[in-house]
């Protein structure tokens, strides 16, 4: 009898992580849909050293804690996130528009919040599109 009972408290306890890992499965696989005309938007700030040295501060700042160092998405805080902070420095990333970046750090989803009131200058979240563009491996 307790053997039984044992069993299914161990076959739930399976079910119920099961579940939770599929959830994040699930979330990793939900496509980040950007609007055309986000997309399409050209970055007015010239990749220069002055710029992505901008770029690097903000990154710092804001994004490190999350997506790590050299954007591997190994940052301290990555492990509290119930979606993975992907890794910058992978073909899939860098080549996304820089509108596409843009939108989604003003914007944000999910575990990723919105910058727009934390970067409020729209040339400094450009700066940091530009800084995200040298994470490339």
């Amino acid at each position: 009898m307790k053997s039984k009972r044992l069993l299914k408290y161990v076959c739930l306890a399976m079910i119920v992580i099961g579940t939770g890992f599929t959830f994040k499965l699930q979330d990793q696989k939900k496509p980040w849909l950007v609007p055309d005309a986000d997309k399409n938007k050209a970055n007015p700030i010239k990749a220069d050293a002055s710029s992505i040295a901008d770029g690097k501060d903000l990154w710092g700042t804001h994004c490190q804690s999350c997506h790590g160092k050299t954007g591997m998405g190994n940052g301290p805080k990555a492990a509290q996130l119930k979606t993975e902070p992907g890794d910058f420095s992978l073909a899939a990333t860098q080549a996304q528009t820089d509108g596409s970046l843009f939108y989604k750090i003003s914007k944000g989803r999910d575990d990723m919040p919105s910058f727009k009131k934390k970067i409020p200058e729209n040339d400094d979240i450009w700066s940091l599109v530009n800084f995200i563009r040298t994470l490339k491996k």
